[in-house]
């Protein structure tokens, strides 16, 4: 008689049956853990906007308000009067290890007069404009992508 079969004598039936159920809850435990890891997620970069806080600001409101109640712009622009930049961008992946995709993108500009007081608030999203790569300062032209022929064509040409 080997060592296992001597333990199975020992067991009762109802309770070899017990740890086969234990041992399927826990594997099943194990694979809702891990797939409940590989959900989506939501990331926010940049300024985030308090609730009400464009409404604190009325046209002609000093630029000091708007810093008190804003904070620090994310950048400054000063053209023609000067121009508080705050902006945001949110962006979710519906499951791991995919690429983000952007969902909402927030530029809140407020433009000053010389007097520095609040001319002009504006809140422009992603229907305004084409995402705008902000590392390399560029945008996606049309017309610049190459096709399979244009090597073909450069080669056959005679120039």
């Amino acid at each position: 008689m080997t060592e296992t079969n001597a333990t199975r004598e020992y067991l009762p039936r109802g309770l070899s049956a017990r740890w086969r159920g234990l041992r399927t809850a826990v594997a099943a435990a194990v694979v809702c853990a891990a797939l409940g890891a590989c959900t989506g997620e939501q990331f926010q970069k940049g300024y985030i906007l308090p609730p009400g806080a464009l409404e604190q600001i009325p046209i002609g409101a000093s630029q000091d308000q708007v810093l008190i109640v804003m904070g620090t712009p994310s950048t400054v622009a000063t053209l023609d009067g000067e121009v508080f930049y705050y902006i945001s961008q949110r962006a979710e992946r519906p499951v791991m290890f995919m690429n983000q995709k952007v969902v909402d993108q927030r530029v809140i500009a407020i433009y000053f007069d010389k007097n520095r007081q609040v001319r002009r608030l504006a809140n422009y999203g992603l229907k305004d404009g084409k995402i705008f790569d902000f590392i390399s300062r560029t945008t996606a032209t049309s017309g610049q992508e190459l096709s399979y022929l244009t090597p073909l064509f450069k080669l056959l040409s005679f120039n």
